[in-house]
């Protein structure tokens, strides 16, 4: 069963435009995960049809809602997990061919890249954005001792087998829980693909505050520092325990 996970945050002006999109010649069902909006997400949802709708009571941020996301998906019976940004930043459109790398067996997990072909600065990413992206991934490719385009990416595959070999419910409930399950899934020798994804910035599209980047920036590189910690054997820290 192939499900498509959208974890929502006032997500009404784009909700509709993303899952539109969505190939259901491909996709079995579609959950949507409201992070306690302000907005009518919720309602929006519902005339949608779409079929599994969970709200929390309290805002638990990104990553909070994606360990709900998966949570739901892997109950429901999922084979393939697909985490979909409601916002309309990534294009639904690929997900035929993330899933069919995935239906091959050779791989675990597939990315959509940003900065693959150039996709990044075209979509309308900041520059400032697009260079604090590059530092970043090239500092945790040596530190970890990988050859990924980008770590920063929201639009991904996850095999049944992936989801259920890492503790991503230890994971962070903000922004940096997408990068301690890249660690999670390259620390476990899950085989990543990348594949070059365009993407959309604009007004409604999420995007995260000057301080919680910074938060994020110093969170990617312990993170990484962790994992080689870890692979040496010099220490034992939980996140890479399953």
């Amino acid at each position: 069963m192939i499900i498509v996970v959208l974890p929502a945050y006032n997500a009404h002006q784009t909700l509709e435009k993303t899952y539109n999109e969505i190939p259901f010649d491909v996709v079995d069902d579609v959950i949507l995960v409201d992070d306690c909006s302000s907005d009518d997400t919720i309602e929006l949802a519902k005339r949608l049809g779409i079929n599994h709708i969970y709200r929390h009571d309290i805002n638990k941020g990104y990553g909070g809602n994606q360990k709900t996301c998966y949570n739901l998906a892997l109950k429901l019976g999922a084979t393939i997990v697909i985490m979909l940004h409601p916002d309309y930043q990534y294009t639904p459109k690929l997900i035929p061919a993330m899933v069919s790398m995935i239906q091959t067996g050779i791989y675990d997990v597939v990315f959509g890249s940003r900065m693959l072909g150039k996709q990044a600065l075209k979509g309308g990413m900041p520059t400032y954005k697009f260079i604090l992206n590059k530092i970043l991934t090239l500092g945790q490719n040596i530190i970890i001792n990988q050859n990924l385009s980008e770590y920063h990416t929201g639009y991904r595959a996850y095999s049944r087998k992936a989801l259920c070999g890492i503790n991503y419910n230890y994971n962070s409930d903000d922004f940096l829980f997408d990068n301690q399950v890249v660690c999670q899934i390259l620390y476990s020798n899950y085989n990543l693909a990348e594949i070059s994804c365009p993407t959309n910035f604009f007004r409604e599209a999420s995007s995260i505050g000057f301080a919680k980047g910074v938060r994020y920036a110093y969170g990617v590189i312990v993170t990484s520092f962790l994992y080689r910690l870890n692979k040496m054997k010099l220490i034992n820290s939980a996140i890479f325990n399953r």
